[in-house]
């Protein structure tokens, strides 16, 4: 519900003698963005529309038999110009992957790659957005006009 979560009696998120974390958020108009998208399977991947140039985006396969069941994760910092091709794991320890791309846009991302991780076709990817500038409106230019 919008107060309540549930983990049921599904070992794998409720075990016995198991510690677990859960992270709750909402979307905040001009700050982050939280959804689904379904992969294309193709370099011109979907458009995923947040309302905001995105600083920080966390991307995960959550079908059933998918290839991709790691927490994927881009930034503006380490990459200041698109493609974005720098992701890191979540859920890993492994280095840098530098082969996945998507374009960081002034209104939300686009994957760039065929991959079964990101955008395998059918496949449902949910996602986790954070504004380059947090505020309403943060896509918006300004200009200084003497």
């Amino acid at each position: 519900t919008s107060s309540v979560f549930s983990l049921y009696n599904d070992t794998a998120t409720n075990g016995n003698a198991s510690t677990y974390i859960a992270y709750c958020w909402a979307p905040i108009a001009g700050y982050s963005a939280f959804g689904s998208y379904t992969g294309n399977g193709s370099s011109d991947g979907p458009f995923v529309y947040t309302g905001f140039k995105p600083k920080w985006i966390m991307i995960k396969d959550t079908t059933t038999g998918g290839a991709g069941y790691d927490w994927f994760i881009w930034d503006s910092a380490r990459n200041t110009y698109n493609p974005v091709d720098h992701a890191i794991w979540a859920n890993l320890t492994d280095a840098e992957n530098t082969t996945t791309m998507m374009d960081i846009l002034s209104n939300g991302f686009k994957l760039r790659l065929s991959s079964s991780a990101m955008n395998k076709s059918g496949d449902t990817f949910i996602y986790a957005a954070f504004a380059e500038y947090p505020f309403k409106n943060g896509n918006a230019a300004i200009y200084n006009i003497n």
